[in-house]
């Protein structure tokens, strides 16, 4: 936990095995995990109910989405506009980090350097 706050992850199997090894796994009071393992075979509305699930979470602060996937998502992702919880687009195994992709680093470049 981070501040009291949860951190979540979205990613593959890979990816989410590495934050759990490192500690991040939890259940809420209801059960309910702090990670979705993403495959696939696995559909985008699946993503999109994990991601809006852990943002409707008041015990989330932070939720990490492999970008690869973020790319599914992108419109929850750009809508998403509360600092708390905060979504980091994080890389894969498989997939390296594409800052010119990231709309939380866009936001923050706009507001800084005026550059959208």
């Amino acid at each position: 936990m981070l501040g009291g706050k949860l951190m979540t992850v979205i990613g593959d199997e890979d990816t989410v095995t590495g934050f759990l090894m490192g500690g991040i796994g939890e259940l809420s009071k209801e059960r309910h995990p702090n990670f979705f393992v993403v495959d696939k075979d696995t559909e985008t509305k699946d993503i999109e109910a994990n991601l809006r699930t852990f943002l409707a979470r008041p015990d989330v602060g932070i939720v990490m989405i492999t970008q690869c996937y973020a790319e599914r998502v992108r419109h929850l992702i750009d809508a998403h506009v509360e600092p708390i919880p905060t979504i980091l687009e994080i890389p894969s195994k498989d997939n390296p980090y594409d800052a010119e992709k990231d709309s939380v680093l866009k936001r923050a470049r706009a507001v800084i350097g005026g550059e959208g």
